[in-house]
């Protein structure tokens, strides 16, 4: 139940700053938090992360499609015998892929708006929370293949 909780949280939150990136963010200039660190700006994303695959929706949708149905199926079969870290790694990957998922279908694009650079040296693509939330539960997982006997 609490992984249920944390999956619509998730979304909801992710396309609650999806919906403000767009109202307040969309024809005006980068609102810099931080300077040359972090930045809010507009991005519409037609591609994967670091423009990869531009203009390819379709392709990124059926294969969303199956990826979350294989993670439905994975954590409904499997959480009982998995640690809460697993399957809140697994929760979190599936959060963040819907969400993308729901602008694709909506927009046909992705909003990102959150940009980060380290000092001029490093500049991330543009991302949302629903990446943060997939790249949190990968690095979770990848850590728990590594150190324990998850997934194993």
């Amino acid at each position: 139940m609490p992984y249920i909780v944390l999956f619509i949280a998730l979304i909801a939150l992710d396309q609650w700053t999806k919906f403000w990136a767009v109202a307040q963010l969309r024809g005006q200039s980068p609102i810099h938090l931080i300077e040359n660190q972090l930045s809010l700006i507009y991005v519409e994303n037609r591609g994967a992360a670091f423009g990869m695959l531009q203009d390819r929706r379709w392709f990124f949708i059926i294969l969303t499609v199956f990826v979350a149905a294989f993670l439905i199926r994975f954590i409904i079969r499997h959480y009982r015998v998995h640690s809460p870290l697993a399957t809140l790694a697994l929760v979190l990957i599936l959060a963040g892929a819907v969400g993308n998922l729901i602008d694709r279908v909506r927009n046909g694009y992705v909003v990102d708006f959150i940009a980060l650079k380290f000092g001029g040296l490093m500049n991330f693509p543009v991302f949302n929370v629903a990446d943060i939330a997939v790249v949190t539960g990968a690095v979770l997982m990848i850590y728990l293949l590594i150190y324990t006997k998850e997934f194993a």
